[in-house]
């Protein structure tokens, strides 16, 4: 295989994450990033593994178009979706020392806030990775677009967690278009209403508004790629933020008593 600084300086290589290696790579890191669990250094290093996929997919050149970075950010997601890790109401009230409803909702939603939070910061301070990538390439949306799929990762597992906690716990085929559904729209969803697999879905205006709503997030955190720790601790506040709104829309809409979004 051909090292990072090798890919830097060629041309952009051909598209070769559509392999089933690949897109098990792809799948691994981003859901070893979704662990609370994770240390720091292990974060930056997964951060860095995505990296290295982006320019093997796309090529150097194309990731510093901020549309070329969405599509890969859009598509990316979409393939990730149904492997993320999202634990049963059973395991998270064991693995929460028995809290239920609200109070395992508000640890979860913390939890999450946290992971995202540390993600920003890794993402701020992967530079020092040498390996990942060379250092001018840290100034463009290539490390910036890798950070976001695992942030969007944590945050559907989050949702479809929160699912399992209310008693709408979203399983089957079906399960990753009604994360990528209710992460787009902040809502919770009625499982009911979608059916067929991922890529069908995704070929309705669905996709439309996953690559709006994941375009405003990108724009957001473009703050993380300033100075190194500036970078990393901003990163880590806007991940933050922007976890715990997104769980605390989703906890709001799916309480007792709150019909669930069917349109």
């Amino acid at each position: 295989m051909a090292q990072p600084d090798e890919l830097a300086e060629n041309q952009p290589v051909e598209d070769t994450l559509g392999g089933a290696a690949d897109e098990a790579e792809l799948s691994a890191a981003v859901a070893a990033l979704t662990d609370e669990g994770v240390e720091q250094k292990e974060r930056r290093r997964l951060l860095g593994r995505l990296v290295r996929l982006e320019i093997r997919e796309r090529g150097v050149k194309d990731l510093f178009r901020p549309k070329k970075a969405i599509a890969w950010i859009t598509d990316s997601v979409t393939r990730v979706a149904p492997y993320i890790p999202v634990r049963d109401l059973d395991t998270l009230i064991a693995h929460h020392g028995g809290l239920t409803g609200d109070a395992l909702a508000e640890r979860l939603i913390r939890n999450a806030s946290r992971v995202t939070a540390g993600i920003g910061a890794a993402g701020g301070g992967v530079a020092a990775v040498e390996w990942a990538v060379t250092p001018s390439l840290l100034s463009a949306p290539v490390l910036l677009a890798a950070e976001t799929v695992a942030v969007v990762a944590v945050e559907m597992k989050l949702i479809g967690e929160l699912h399992a906690v209310y008693g709408r716990p979203v399983d089957g085929t079906e399960r990753a278009v009604v994360l990528i559904q209710a992460w787009a729209e902040r809502r919770g969803v009625n499982p009911l209403r979608i059916g067929g697999s991922v890529a069908a879905a995704m070929g309705t205006a669905l996709r439309k508004e996953l690559r709006d709503r994941l375009l405003k997030r990108f724009g957001r955190n473009l703050s993380t790629l300033g100075p190194l720790l500036t970078g990393a601790a901003v990163g880590g506040f806007l991940n933050r933020r922007a976890t715990l709104s997104l769980g605390a829309d989703i906890k709001k809409d799916l309480q007792p008593g709150r019909k669930v979004i069917e349109g």
